[in-house]
């Protein structure tokens, strides 16, 4: 009778076995260098503008719902209030190294509102393209 070892052992040699013949017979082929030349990654050709519009509205309530938590109250994770609060309890409770990660998470998450509402506007001024320009799909 097997054990789950023992299956395991044989089933690496045979890929140890696998791995070994297929190394040999590549190396037989021949095919001079020996190194291959990766293929060339394809550069843009345009600007990405139909993509994009066809992205606006999930962006957009995207944004306003990330926005909406942000500016949510104490009950409301991912808010900034309520990791205000953690963070006060934390100082009341004496712990520091705590506090100073949640003060230095509380900055970034202060800092990100201006970046989400500058993308907001941004995004309506996208919009706003997008529907002069048929969804961007002239050239």
């Amino acid at each position: 009778m097997r054990t789950a070892k023992k299956t395991a052992a044989l089933a690496l040699t045979a890929v140890a076995a696998l791995l070994a013949t297929t190394g040999a017979a590549s190396a037989d082929t021949g095919t001079g260098t020996g190194t291959s030349t990766p293929a060339p990654k394809a550069t843009p050709t345009g600007d990405g503008a139909q993509a994009l519009c066809k992205r606006v509205p999930k962006i957009d309530k995207r944004l306003e719902r990330i926005l909406s938590r942000l500016d949510g109250d104490v009950t409301e994770r991912g808010s900034i209030a309520r990791l205000q609060k953690r963070a006060e309890n934390a100082k009341k409770a004496g712990h520091t190294e705590i506090e100073a990660y949640l003060n230095d998470k509380l900055t970034f998450r202060r800092t990100l509102v201006p970046t989400l509402e500058k993308r907001q506007k941004d995004l309506a001024a996208v919009k706003t393209w997008c529907e002069a320009n048929a969804g961007g799909s002239e050239k």
